[in-house]
């Protein structure tokens, strides 16, 4: 596992932690509040990684493409994927932007 792949497993390891720990707080019914606050954490961590996994494949996969001369392709597979996922591409907020660089 590359360092690229093992950044990634271990954000998606942070968020499935973080998850749990949310789960064990509605099974012991805290507080609604706390609760969403710590899903909004969750969503975070899950939109950070998905901007890094978004971010490597136009580095890689994008760019071969492109040098390949499948532009058209590579394009619209991207354009069909991100339809899906509409979070990745709103801005990202200051305080997000500031965890990503120290990561």
């Amino acid at each position: 596992m590359g360092t690229y792949e093992r950044a990634i497993a271990n954000r998606l390891k942070t968020a499935r932690g973080h998850l749990e720990g949310v789960l064990r707080m509605v099974e012991h019914e805290a507080y609604c509040p706390d609760v969403m606050k710590q899903l909004a954490a969750v969503q975070g961590i899950l939109e950070g990684t998905s901007r890094e996994v978004l971010r490597h494949h136009l580095q890689t996969c994008v760019a071969k493409a492109m040098q390949q001369g499948r532009v058209e392709e590579i394009v619209e597979e991207l354009m069909e994927t991100l339809k899906y996922d509409k979070r990745v591409l709103r801005p990202v907020p200051a305080d997000l932007r500031n965890e990503d660089a120290d990561q």
